[in-house]
């Protein structure tokens, strides 16, 4: 594995451990430069291929969809553990509808959805950018649409 700090390949594990959930094994290695970083190992049971809305194709990354959650729940109290399991789980849901290709949209519903559950306000967030809205009025006929606010 390759030192993300000094970009040397000259590392070991010092700590393997797998995931509450059991679908993960987190390894805590060393390089030689003297850091300390963590990998994750996980099952992929297929390549699958996402239908971007315009049509064109690319390979699911599952660091992307990672990136675009921790932006919805930044300063949320939602913990690193909560938020891994729940990457883990579109991920799991998505090979689990055994297709090679999937549309974006399918993605968005399920990470939508799954948030609304998660945190609202991250529900809210993650819908202004997946639905793209493009002015003050779309985002107040949304959110007045929605029943996660008055709930609580």
């Amino acid at each position: 594995m390759i030192c993300p700090i000094c970009k040397k390949g000259d590392t070991s594990v010092v700590d393997s451990r797998p995931t509450e959930d059991g679908t993960t094994i987190r390894r805590r290695r060393l390089c030689v430069c003297g850091q300390r970083f963590t990998t994750f190992e996980r099952v992929q049971f297929r390549e699958l291929t996402v239908i971007k809305k315009n049509g064109r194709k690319s390979p699911f990354d599952r660091e992307k969809l990672s990136k675009s959650i921790y932006v919805a729940l930044k300063k949320r109290p939602i913990d690193t553990e909560t938020t891994e399991k729940f990457i883990s789980k579109i991920s799991r849901s998505l090979e689990e509808l055994g297709q090679n290709e999937i549309l974006s949209n399918t993605i968005g519903t399920m990470v939508m959805e799954g948030l609304k559950e998660l945190d609202p306000v991250a529900y809210v967030r993650f819908a202004s950018v997946y639905r793209n809205f493009r002015e003050e009025k779309d985002f107040v006929q949304f959110v007045d649409r929605i029943d996660v606010f008055k709930k609580r």
